[in-house]
């Protein structure tokens, strides 16, 4: 048995088709036999520019003069979708469209939109399969229903079993999705909506294989989709033995194109804090070098140095530490992208954990330059100050891994 959750990976409704406001495309390629009249057509662009309440005040003149419109009437539909989110007035509007014309394709697709939106979504499925058979040639009526298929199934299994669905069920919807949807490429090797429902359902199967193949086709298309391409982004950072800086490349490189992704936002933060990790190994090994430098703790069969050191072989002991921040550091971030040298500084003042591992390293450096530049006489403070350099990044190691936050 599996638990039907919410709607995972939800799909965007965009491609080569026109792409409305709300997720609600309608299909004027399918649906239009007739010249739009410019009352619509300016609604239309209205409700592309997300305003709404002048969408309806024009569709609502033009139904005056012509409530035969099916095209205002679908229009209406996707108006009360987009803003309102009100399903019972666009089911409202769409059946007044196909009382007028019961096999217009616009119509239809608009009406299980607005099914869905009243909380009817187990009634799509005919309106759906009407739009098919309609329509047999064009992809669209394919991948909506794909898209939903494996939905309204798990919610009759769901409903039959007691909350669960059951698997043979899960699985037979996903397969009769995946032939769906395979129908929708092949009429529609263009469209991008196509393909996001292939990955979908391939992501629910666990078909990595074939997910990562819909994410190239995505991308071929559509270079700047944000979602394959944080997908695409995010697999080949975490992979084995990818090193933060090249990480934070990959996702910087991923940010110019879709600079709003959050995903990819979160992705190069998470390397840039990776990388701030990294400066506090340097700090405890430069600990660890004052701890050699100063003979700190007695080895058998060896004398310690004399203390106090000498000035010379006190500033001596800074060289290996400027060695260490030099190559470790300096170099590799002034090699870094600009964008990500900024992140750096912008996620230390934006969370707390990042304030805390530099911290950790600022204080590391701080007790090993205070263990090699003052003249002891004794190694009983330098002792402490080695401990308590080394104690609280030791003591957070091995949780903050993951606290980018």
């Amino acid at each position: 048995m599996v638990h039907l959750g919410a709607e995972r990976g939800h799909v965007r409704q965009r491609g080569r088709h026109v792409r409305r406001p709300g997720g609600v495309p309608e299909e004027e390629a399918q649906a239009v036999t007739a010249t739009l009249h410019p009352a619509v057509e300016r609604a239309g662009l209205l409700i592309d520019l997300q305003r709404y309440d002048e969408a309806r005040e024009l569709l609502a003149r033009r139904l005056a003069e012509d409530p035969e419109d099916v095209r205002a009437w679908v229009k209406l539909a996707q108006s009360h979708l987009g803003d309102e989110k009100d399903g019972a007035k666009a089911l409202e509007a769409t059946e007044r469209a196909l009382t007028l014309n019961p096999e217009d394709i616009g119509a239809l697709v608009m009406h299980a939109h607005a099914l869905r939106g009243a909380g009817r979504f187990l009634d799509t499925e005919d309106v759906l399969r009407q739009v098919i058979r309609l329509a047999p040639d064009h992809w669209h009526g394919y991948a909506l229903l794909a898209n939903w298929l494996w939905r309204i199934r798990g919610i009759r299994s769901g409903q039959a079993n007691g909350g669960q669905v059951r698997r043979e069920d899960h699985d037979a919807a996903l397969r009769e999705a995946g032939e769906l949807v395979q129908e929708a490429i092949r009429l529609g090797p263009e469209e991008v909506y196509a393909y996001e429902v292939a990955w979908l359902i391939a992501d629910m199967a666990g078909n990595r294989t074939v997910a990562d193949q819909m994410d190239e086709a995505i991308l071929r298309l559509d270079p700047q989709h944000e979602q394959a391409l944080a997908r695409r982004t995010k697999k080949a950072a975490t992979a084995p033995g990818v090193k933060a800086a090249e990480a934070a490349t990959l996702y910087a490189d991923a940010l110019a194109s879709a600079p709003d992704s959050e995903p990819m936002r979160h992705g190069l933060d998470e390397a840039s804090y990776r990388l701030l990790r990294g400066v506090r190994w340097l700090a405890l090994l430069c600990l660890a070098l004052a701890a050699v430098g100063i003979d700190l703790f007695a080895t058998e069969g060896e004398a310690q140095r004399e203390l106090p050191l000498p000035v010379g072989q006190r500033l001596w002991d800074l060289v290996p530490m400027a060695v260490v921040w030099v190559l470790g550091a300096l170099l590799r971030y002034r090699r870094l992208r600009a964008g990500i040298r900024v992140n750096l500084r912008s996620l230390v003042r934006r969370r707390l954990w990042p304030r805390v591992v530099s911290g950790q390293a600022a204080w590391a450096v701080l007790c090993a330059l205070s263990i090699t530049q003052i003249p002891w006489t004794e190694r009983t403070v330098p002792q402490v100050l080695f401990w308590a350099g080394l104690a609280p990044s030791v003591a957070t190691m091995w949780f903050d891994r993951k606290k980018t936050g």
